[in-house]
């Protein structure tokens, strides 16, 4: 009788298991069509959820992202020690049947996770959305909008004040909050609906693994490292906070935060802005041009250089294996996530800022 209920089990999670397996295939079939997904999902769906998550989990001033993710760390290290001990003891079948479990699991995490947000990263790309698709921009355009992010990161810089930096977490996501909404009533491209972000619970873990911060895309939390340096929080909040938008793709969400930022009145989140915006085009520029690259250091303010030295000192005072090997999956993440230039996709957002700005600052 025992075995008989034991085969009928096995049946049964089979059966989820292909249906399951089907269920994610079409998913992956559907994301093919970036057109279908734009309409039917990122404008329809996605919308549905975000009215749905973020007023409700909104309500908690904790994450309740970062509880679900230890409570699931927690269940995976439970059920390693009763799949060993079921093999130990011979009980192959109750294995079998406990490890579908998992396979179920695994696969309804898979559809949550492109249900709920994931599908996003297959929507047609911002520069297709926004109309910034000429990528043909001169290196002496590149330099011309590289100093001029340079000259308006040290006049930024300079009017800060002792109070500008030493503003509390609660009032960096509040500016955030409201440059996003101002972005968002200024064009339905950046459209927010019950914007919210969090400091992240897990943030001695996010040091270690050189995270900044995370979306959660189970709960619609975006999550922040609240104790990396402070010129860097403003524009990660609102880079985070553009994922909660549906801005899929690393670069997308690091340039709609660029002009959230730049668009903002708050003198730290405009420079932490345009320190980003830094960071990210002198490597492009260095790439291209390392004459030019090394013309331009020499331009950057010696209050904004301390900053970037105080960021790589931070960081480094954290590097471990753990970061390395972190690095890696997330690399192999974005990969397959329709970004396949994986963690080099943070450095593509200068493709889109030259094409919104590049011909204006150059003059042609």
């Amino acid at each position: 009788m025992l075995n008989i209920h034991i085969s009928k089990k096995l049946k049964v999670r089979a059966i989820v298991i292909i249906a399951l397996a089907a269920a994610i295939f079409l998913l992956m079939v559907l994301a093919d069509h970036p057109l279908f997904i734009e309409r039917y999902y990122s404008e329809g769906f996605y919308l549905f959820i975000c009215h749905i998550l973020h007023p409700v989990f909104n309500l908690f001033p904790f994450s309740v992202g970062d509880i679900l993710y230890i409570t699931v760390i927690c269940f995976l290290v439970y059920a390693l020690y009763r799949l060993i001990k079921l093999s130990v003891k011979k009980q192959f079948k109750q294995a079998g049947i406990f490890l579908m479990g998992l396979v179920i699991g695994l696969q309804g995490a898979i559809l949550i996770f492109y249900l709920f947000w994931g599908m996003n990263y297959f929507r047609p790309s911002a520069g297709e959305r926004l109309n910034l698709r000429d990528t043909n921009y001169t290196t002496t355009a590149l330099k011309a909008v590289t100093a001029t992010l340079i000259d308006s990161a040290n006049a930024c810089r300079a009017r800060l004040t002792s109070a500008d930096l030493l503003q509390s977490n609660s009032d960096i996501y509040k500016t955030a909050l409201r440059a996003i909404s101002k972005l968002s009533a200024d064009s339905v491209n950046f459209r927010t609906y019950d914007p919210g972000i969090k400091s992240s619970i897990l943030t001695p873990l996010l040091n270690y693994i050189g995270t900044s911060g995370y979306y959660n895309p189970f709960t619609g939390e975006a999550q922040m490292n609240y104790q990396m340096p402070v010129v860097e929080r403003p524009v990660t909040a609102c880079h985070e906070l553009s994922h909660q938008i549906g801005f899929g793709a690393e670069d997308e969400a690091d340039f709609a935060g660029f002009l959230a930022g730049v668009g903002s009145h708050d003198r730290l989140l405009r420079y932490s802005a345009y320190h980003l915006a830094i960071a990210e085009f002198m490597p492009a520029l260095r790439h291209r041009d390392t004459t030019a690259n090394n013309e331009l250091k020499l331009r950057i303010s010696a209050t904004v250089h301390n900053d970037f030295k105080a960021e790589r000192v931070y960081w480094m005072s954290f590097q471990s294996k753990a970061g390395i090997l972190s690095s890696i999956f997330y690399d192999k993440y974005l990969k397959a996530n329709n970004q396949p230039h994986g963690l080099a996709t943070y450095n593509r957002m200068v493709l889109l800022v030259m094409a919104r700005f590049g011909r204006r600052v150059h003059g042609s």
